[in-house]
């Protein structure tokens, strides 16, 4: 390795470390500045909580064994919704991409179902499914499984018309064609929409929480505004965002992980 690359790696890690502490400096003094405003009364710690009664709040949720059971029973329903979400996907995309007839038929549906506000389905999905974790799931999946099949067939439409006609010198097959070619050429953009898609199962998850629940952290949020208990809604926005992170930083490992293997 030569020089002028070591310290371009270098400069490289230290640009990382830099934005790094730069993202932890913003929430930290985020933090302190929440804290000291509802301390001093500047802003109504009934209305925005306050960290110390949120940090209060999880060690209650804790403490009565709550904090866990409601983290799980959303992780479990965003990790069902989001694989079906992917396979279903894939699967109508591979579709659609073996017969332009076939996509162009669907492309107005599929624009319609992409648009239209999922939640306004919430009472049908009620009716045909009940108030289970079945409807939640369904809600889910509605969401993200869309937005995920118009994405994918767009890269599989969008591959360079040359690597095409090269493998297609070579074999006539379709099969192999998709095989060989759009498959793997469309794997980095399969992985950076599943983050797209984890975070749209999420919402779709917390919407279906929200209107059948009595488990999840979309359950803490309703309850805890049904009862103008705010320091639960504010918790429950937090455990949101922490597994929302988590879930998308799963993704994004697993993306880079990927990409190591493939250099």
């Amino acid at each position: 390795m030569s020089k002028e690359h070591q310290k371009y790696l270098k400069e490289l890690r230290k640009k990382k470390i830099l934005i790094f502490l730069g993202q932890i400096t913003i929430f930290i003094i985020f933090i302190i500045l929440w804290q000291l405003l509802t301390d001093m009364k500047i802003i109504d710690a009934f209305i925005v909580s306050s960290p110390k009664k949120i940090i209060m709040t999880i060690s209650n949720l804790y403490s009565n064994n709550n904090l866990f059971i409601h983290i799980e029973t959303t992780i479990y329903e965003t990790i069902i919704s989001f694989v079906v979400s992917m396979i279903i996907g894939i699967v109508i995309a591979s579709i659609l991409w073996s017969s332009q007839v076939l996509a162009k038929v669907c492309e107005p549906y599929l624009t319609i179902l992409n648009s239209l506000p999922k939640v306004a389905l919430g009472p049908i999905i009620l009716i045909w499914f009940g108030t289970t974790t079945t409807s939640i799931i369904i809600m889910a999946i509605l969401i993200s499984s869309i937005v995920l099949t118009i994405n994918i067939y767009n890269g599989f439409m969008n591959i360079d018309e040359n690597k095409i006609k090269l493998v297609k010198s070579f074999t006539k097959s379709k099969f192999k064609l998709y095989y060989y070619l759009i498959f793997p050429s469309n794997i980095p953009t399969i992985i950076s929409n599943l983050k797209i898609c984890i975070s749209m199962s999420l919402i779709g998850i917390i919407m279906g929480e929200f209107l059948v629940s009595k488990k999840g952290i979309g359950y803490l949020i309703m309850y805890g505004s049904q009862v103008f208990n705010l320091d639960l809604v504010m918790t429950g926005i937090v455990l949101l965002c922490v597994v929302a992170t988590t879930l998308y930083y799963l993704i994004y490992y697993i993306e880079k992980k990927y990409e190591k293997t493939t250099h």
